[in-house]
């Protein structure tokens, strides 16, 4: 039986659009840009030993942090299937939840939560939902690594429309938690000479 979501978005990602997303989305290049860009990120903490990433697709991310703190216990929340099979495959995540992260109920508190290229494929009426998750599964940091705008739009994705969305995602953030700082952020230019992103922004946010 097909599983139901409550919006078009998780059922988009969790099917077809999902699986061929996997394929578009692989090889040591981009490792080796996350590897780069979470290098400067990891670089602003201390004290970590726990990290869950909310939609972590076959584990890109998470395969550049384990090469950095090999020693940190690293979790996910993924979605696809197909992803959620790969994950498994590659054997560094400590416990993988197959869910949507609308879903998800985390039982404990992370050291630090990972979202990347999550928040913009959310539908903008369930934002709230997910920034209670990230907030209330931190312990201390939340990595937030997006396309930024600083007012809400729509982006067509690929011929679809209702799929991407662009926001200030970490300042809606910092609004609605009083305790959140800003340690620090950048962004990496998809033309970058040695390791391209997306046009990402990546913030660093930490808990008083």
């Amino acid at each position: 039986m097909t599983k139901q979501f409550s919006t078009e978005q998780e059922a988009f990602w969790a099917g077809k659009f999902g699986d061929d997303y996997i394929k578009r989305n692989a090889g040591d290049q981009l490792i080796g840009s996350n590897a780069a860009m979470f290098s400067k990120i990891i670089a602003k903490c201390s004290g970590v030993e726990s990290l869950i990433e909310l939609g972590a697709n076959v584990g890109l991310n998470l395969m550049a942090i384990r090469g950095l703190c090999p020693k940190w216990a690293l979790d996910a929340v993924e979605i696809n299937q197909e992803a959620v099979k790969e994950l498994e495959q590659w054997g560094g995540a400590r416990k993988i939840h197959h869910e949507s992260i609308l879903e998800f109920k985390a039982d404990q508190q992370w050291d630090v939560v990972l979202i990347k290229g999550v928040l913009i494929h959310i539908n903008p009426d369930y934002l709230p939902r997910a920034y209670e998750l990230i907030y209330q599964a931190s312990k201390r940091y939340v990595f937030l690594i997006e396309y930024y705008n600083p007012t809400p739009v729509e982006v067509n994705y690929r011929g679809h429309s209702g799929r991407l969305f662009k926001r200030d995602f970490a300042g809606e953030l910092l609004d609605k938690y009083q305790d959140l700082r800003v340690v620090d952020y950048g962004f990496v230019w998809h033309r970058d000479p040695a390791f391209p992103q997306d046009d990402v922004t990546w913030f660093v946010l930490e808990k008083d």
